[in-house]
Parts: C-alpha cells; sequence; structure tokens
C-alpha cells in the first residue's frame, strides 16, 4: 500500500510500528526527564500529544501507581496514609489528577491500536488480499519523464522524453497452444503536454531481427527472450520483455518506458468485472466466425453498429482472423482497448476500492507491468483529460499509407516494411512524426539548416533525420561560410523554447549559443539556426 505515497520515515520511539510519536530522552541513570527535544514545539496541554508519545517506559501504567527511579510501577498507591502529607498540596494533586487522566488515554490509545491490528488480519482480508495482488501486478521499474509535473528542461534525455511510451502485451498463458507467443502488441503511447494520446498496432506477423538472433516474427521475441536471454538471477518474463523492447524500440524509433502483459483469461475477466463494454462497430470490422476457447466452440456473430460485448465476446472479437488479415485484427484490439479504457473510466473504477479490489483479484495471477501504483495512478489522472476522440488509432498498414504488405519466406507468411525486408528507416520516420514528443509539439519550434563543410548534402541528410523527430524544419541549404569544424546551435529565441534548446543541445553536443558568428545569414523567423560542422558527418555515420 505504501506505494500510493511515499514512504515515510517513521519516527524513534514507535511503539507497535503502526503509531509512532517522539518517546522523550533519557538521562544516563535515571527517568524520562519530560524536557523538550531541540527542535521540538511546546506541547502545551498534554492533551495535545500525538498518539504514541508515552511519558513511560512501557506505554501503559494503571492509574493510582507511581513509578520508582526505574519506572517499574513497584511504588506505593496513592492514596496510603504515608503519602498523605505529600498530596495535600494542590500542586501534588493537580499531578496526580493529571496522570490519571494520562493514562486513561494510554488505555484508548492501546484499544484503538489493537482495533488496527484486528482489522489488518482479521476483518480486513480483502484489502490484505488486495494488496498482494498489488504487489504481484505492479512490480515497478519502469521510467518516463513525461509522468512528472512540470518536467525541467535540463532533465531531458532525448526526443521522446514529451511522452509515456507502454507496450500492452495479450499473449494465451497456461493452457493455450504457444502460451508465450505475443498476439496482441499495442503501444500505448500518451502525450500529457497536450492531453492527447494513441494506440499503435503492431502486426504480430512483422518480421524482425532481435540483437543477437535471427529474424522472426515479432510476436516470437518474447518466447525468445524468456527461453534463450536470461541473464544471471534475472527473471526469465523480465529477459523476455527486455528483449522485445529492445527489438521494438530499434524497429519503431521511439524509447518503451512501460510495459503491461496479460493473458487471455485475464482480459475476459477483466471485462466482466466492469460489466462489459459497449463498441461501435464499424462495418469493415463486422465479422462471422466459427471458433474455440479451451475445447469448448463458440461461434463469434458480430454485426455493425453499437452493441454490448461480454467478457468471452470481447476476447474472441479481439482474437479473430476470419475476415481480413491481421492488419483488420488489429484495428479490433485497438477499438477494444479504446471500449474498456471508457468503461473503467465511466465507472469512476480507481475511485472505487471495492471495483479497485474485484480488478486486482481478477488480474493478480494474470497481469504484470512495470508500472509502480503511484505511475499508474498518474497514468489514470492524465487519462481522465484525454477524451476518447483524442485517442487515435494507428497502424503500419492503414490507408493512404501503407508501410509494410505481406511476404512469404520458406512457406511461412510474414509482414515486412514496404521499402524491404528488415529497411525500418520508413517506418522510424512514420511514427516518431504520428507521436510527436509532447514538448516539440507544443512549442513547435521552426529549424534551419546550414551545411558549413565541404561535404555534399549533410545538410539535407541532417534535416531529414530531424524532420524524422517531428522537429518543424524550415530553411536548408549551404552556410556562405565553409571550414566549420564544431556544429553551432544558435538560439534565436532568448530561451523562450527551452525543451527544443535543450533537445538540439543534446542532439548535437553543444551547448546553445545566442548570436550568429556572423552577418552572412539571415535567419528570417526562424527560431534556431543551426550551422553544420564536419563532426556531424561522423555523427550521422555511426
Amino acid at each position: 500500500m505504501d506505494n500510493f505515497k511515499r514512504h515515510h520515515r517513521k519516527p524513534r520511539g514507535s511503539i507497535d510500528g503502526l503509531i509512532g510519536g517522539g518517546v522523550p530522552p533519557r538521562r544516563q541513570n535515571g527517568p524520562a526527564t519530560g524536557r523538550r527535544r531541540p527542535g521540538q514545539s511546546r506541547m502545551g496541554d498534554e492533551g495535545n500529544r500525538p498518539i504514541g508519545d508515552f511519558r513511560r517506559p512501557d506505554g501503559f501504567h494503571m492509574p493510582g501507581k507511581r513509578m520508582d527511579s526505574r519506572g517499574s510501577g513497584q511504588g506505593r498507591a496513592a492514596g496510603n496514609a504515608d503519602d498523605s502529607k505529600k498530596l495535600d498540596t494542590p500542586k501534588t494533586e493537580r499531578r496526580t489528577r493529571q496522570r490519571d487522566k494520562r493514562s486513561k488515554r494510554q488505555v484508548m490509545r492501546k484499544m484503538m491500536s489493537t482495533l488496527l491490528i484486528v482489522f489488518l488480519v482479521g476483518g480486513g482480508y480483502a484489502f490484505g488480499k488486495g494488496y498482494l495482488n498489488i504487489l504481484n501486478v505492479f512490480r515497478g521499474g519502469g521510467n518516463a519523464l513525461a509522468l512528472d509535473e512540470n518536467v525541467h528542461p535540463s532533465r531531458l534525455r532525448g526526443e521522446g522524453d514529451g511522452r509515456v511510451n507502454v507496450l500492452l502485451l495479450g499473449r494465451g498463458g497456461d493452457g493455450h497452444n504457444g502460451a508465450d507467443l505475443t498476439d496482441t502488441i499495442i503501444v500505448a503511447s500518451i502525450d500529457p503536454v497536450n492531453n492527447k494520446a494513441a494506440l499503435l498496432g503492431i502486426p504480430r506477423d512483422l518480421y524482425v531481427q532481435p540483437e543477437g538472433y535471427g529474424a522472426m516474427k515479432v510476436n516470437a521475441v518474447y518466447s525468445t527472450g524468456k527461453n534463450y536471454n536470461v541473464r544471471e538471477g534475472e527473471d526469465p518474463n523480465d529477459a523476455g520483455l527486455r528483449l522485445l523492447e529492445k527489438t521494438l524500440q530499434d524497429s519503431l524509433g521511439i524509447p518503451i518506458h512501460y510495459n503491461a502483459t496479460i493473458d487471455f483469461e485475464g482480459f475476459k475477466q477483466a471485462v466482466d468485472t466492469v460489466g462489459g463494454v459497449t463498441v461501435d462497430v464499424p462495418e469493415d470490422l463486422a465479422v462471422f466466425d466459427y471458433m474455440h476457447y479451451f475445447g469448448t466452440p463458440y461461434t463469434l456473430d458480430v454485426d455493425p453498429g453499437k452493441q454490448k460485448f461480454d467478457g468471452l465476446r470481447a476476447l474472441m472479437y479481439s482474437r479473430t482472423r476470419a475476415i481480413g488479415s491481421d492488419f483488420e485484427r488489429s484495428k479490433r484490439q485497438r477499438l477494444m482497448m479504446i471500449a474498456l479504457k471508457d468503461r473503467v473510466f465511466s465507472l469512476g473504477t480507481y475511485g472505487n476500492p471495492v471495483k479497485v479490489n474485484e480488478l486486482l483479484g481478477d488480474l493478480g495471477n494474470s497481469v504484470t507491468t512495470n508500472f509502480t501504483t503511484e505511475e499508474i495512478m498518474r497514468v489514470y489522472e492524465i487519462m481522465q483529460e484525454v477524451p476518447s476522440d483524442q485517442i487515435a488509432s494507428v497502424g503500419l498498414a492503414d490507408e493512404p499509407q501503407r508501410l509494410v504488405t505481406t511476404a512469404n519466406f520458406g512457406g511461412e507468411s510474414v509482414v515486412i516494411p514496404t521499402a524491404g525486408n528488415l529497411q525500418f528507416d520508413d517506418i522510424r520516420y512514420f511514427v516518431r512524426n504520428t507521436l510527436r514528443d509532447g514538448f516539440l509539439e507544443k512549442e513547435n519550434a521552426s529549424v534551419d539548416v546550414y551545411n558549413g563543410t565541404l561535404v555534399t548534402g549533410l545538410a539535407g541528410r541532417t534535416a531529414e533525420h530531424l524532420k524524422s523527430f517531428g522537429y518543424n524544419v524550415g530553411t536548408v541549404a549551404d552556410a556562405p561560410t565553409k571550414g566549420m569544424q564544431n556544429t553551432i546551435v544558435v538560439d534565436m529565441t532568448g530561451g523562450k523554447k527551452e525543451y527544443t534548446k535543450k533537445y538540439l543541445e543534446n542532439r548535437f553536443g553543444v551547448s546553445a549559443v545566442n548570436n550568429l558568428p556572423g552577418n552572412d545569414i539571415d535567419p528570417g523567423n526562424a527560431d534556431f539556426v543551426i550551422i553544420l560542422g564536419t563532426n556531424e558527418e561522423r555523427r550521422l555515420q555511426n
């Protein structure tokens, strides 16, 4: 549960670990002094003392008892005759009454602590079960700067930091053929800066080449990593995810910040837990198919139009390939994801502890993610501000720009880039621009590129590279002066577009200057002017 809030250091002197307080300092060989510690506020009325701030060594003593110097509770009763003279002063009587009241308060505190423990251990069973599922589901380990509010430019590492990219995987799970094949691969990309999001579908038959392995379908990469790429002491699932994330980052040209994996049964149960989803099915995604679920025949009959899906129907609709190719299948999966998002948010699921516990109960053994609970709650907050009509559904085969096509290698049907097998440059350009960095999009700075070297075409190649990351490139030309050794980035805005400035500084490995080196370049309305040196050619070659 502490993942929902930041951990706080438990004060020294905590009695039971659940309630804490300031146990007063002791003399070397004597009882507690009751003095204030340095920096401790003056309490005034003892009734305002924090819970757990017990003056006695064991925190509990019966009313009417006096403590000896060891705090043992063996002193004489306050009402003994021998003490009558000691108690006949108003000051002593007042101290006795205060001591009795304090003891009663301590009894009440102990009772409340006991009740809390009973709730957590006994009556809080459902809560405890949900907590264990939280530990199982939200494992942590991902990282995205854009989840933070008010990201300072100095923290930027490179283009893509202005989005949150989540790899969503669906696999068969235990009991299915090819249990570790990831037949659903979607990149959910969130732009918190401009309140937008997109779902990028990856065909499961896309032919890729993971680092260190031969070419294979992308849906087999996770399984390959899990079985053959495990480092010493590493969880096999993490090894599979690591290899798949690296492969997709290389192929798509964007960073993957988080992942979430769900099996078929978990998806089915999640849809049922939220009471089903409503989908407005387009004409081209209607389908009729005879299917099987764990050996049981199932007829999938989905007409066009708005309709309700329970968990099983949603799962089968997402999996069928009876009509259309793998590309249409990816469209159906993205459609279902948006419908599930709408249902979860319409119910206010994350604001309902009972519903959260039900979902965790369903998903605890079916879902894993490297989000923390704090991060997933932040995503929930962000997505509340993103209307569903601002969630783009993006496919590599969607018209008018069809970037992939089918091919046959050795009798096996695969999907390859239209530019050629394993040629992903066009795909990287498309994905980076479609999922444009949020900071770059918001500032939309204009960038002029000049070639200050004798290398032919250097400005054009650099400009195209910048465009592939979503930069707004304007003038591309030769600089009047040649022979530049080192690239110069000139900020013509006076620091007003600080995110773009930091990205350019990181990319070219220089600190931006505020003035052009001479009068031979007219910057016009450009926000940034880049004059390339010969070091840029070496960087592009690498």
